[in-house]
């Protein structure tokens, strides 16, 4: 089958390789326009528009996908399906009309659960055990199409969102190249979503990202590990901004500290929450490297009764 590519990130990449050895023919890719990214701000292309480059794959990448001119050069490609992991930009209706098996879009939840821009991080954070991957129809509503296929993925208690979703992003490229293949021999047929269980997944705000030390110790976790790597968990010290690595969580001998209380010792740093604390394993100070927790605290010299988000 004649299929285009759409996707961006380097999550994408798994898939766009697992279409590439399959034997279906990538005629073409579509991914966001050059970005600058680094701290000199050069224009770099994604992950998706170099691999596909590096492969011999003619790469579109318009401001948007409703361009007349885009639109046209795909109807020129003609594919007869449009699979799509993490492509970033909404697509209008004249464009999913045109491949006639659709756009089939590699999605990281259990649809309907976590319907969005975020499912990986908005599962760890609300403590799910089991997440996984579908594949769907894209139409105009958010993650609201018809389901081809699903694969489950047990959620492990240190995983942060970039664990989590580098195992779903390889799994989740053999799901999608057996969708391709079911929709090509007819022997595959989506499925409408059930109206039970939705739920959305929002991407996460800077401002979601901070700490707040007077929740419990496993929400603490959970959302460290979520924000993890991005957007990046965060507090304050003496007014300056700390990012921060996961965290650990006690199973016996814990400190008793109020909420945001600091204890250092040489080899370890831990901050109190409404439960229990935590043990800080990596920090990032404002405008510095990171490094081991107890690293930065013998640097900052902490005072007996000093607070993290204070």
């Amino acid at each position: 089958m004649r299929v285009v590519f759409a996707g961006t990130p380097d999550v994408a990449l798994p898939s766009l390789t697992a279409l590439l050895e399959s034997r279906h023919q990538v005629v073409g890719a579509v991914t966001r326009p050059d970005a600058r990214a680094g701290r000199g701000r050069a224009l770099t292309a994604s992950p998706v528009k170099q691999a596909a480059q590096a492969a011999g794959v003619e790469v579109l990448t318009p401001l948007h996908p409703r361009d007349p001119d885009f639109q046209a050069r795909l109807r020129d490609l003609a594919p007869e399906a449009c699979p799509v992991v993490a492509y970033g930009a909404l697509l209008p209706q004249s464009a999913l009309d045109i491949p006639r098996h659709g756009w089939v879009n590699l999605h990281f939840s259990l649809l309907p659960a976590w319907r969005g821009a975020a499912p990986v991080q908005r599962a760890l954070m609300a403590g799910d055990t089991v997440t996984g991957a579908s594949t769907f129809r894209i139409e105009a509503g958010l993650d609201t199409g018809p389901v081809f296929g699903t694969m489950t993925e047990a959620i492990r208690s240190t995983d942060t969102a970039g664990d989590l979703l580098g195992r779903l992003a390889a799994a989740g490229a053999g799901l999608l190249v057996a969708t391709l293949d079911g929709i090509e021999d007819g022997t595959l047929a989506a499925r409408p979503q059930s109206h039970d269980g939705v739920s959305h997944a929002p991407k996460l705000t800077v401002a979601e990202a901070q700490v707040r030390w007077d929740q419990p110790a496993f929400a603490v976790d959970r959302l460290v590990r979520g924000c993890t790597p991005d957007p990046g968990a965060w507090t304050t010290f003496r007014g300056q901004r700390v990012a921060l690595g996961p965290v650990s969580l006690f199973t016996h001998d814990a400190p008793s500290l109020p909420p945001g209380r600091l204890l250092a010792d040489k080899k370890s740093v831990v901050v109190g929450t409404a439960t229990g604390p935590v043990l800080l394993s990596t920090v990032r100070p404002q405008g510095k490297k990171e490094m081991a927790a107890a690293d930065w605290a013998r640097g900052v010299r902490i005072d007996v009764g000093e607070d993290l988000g204070g």
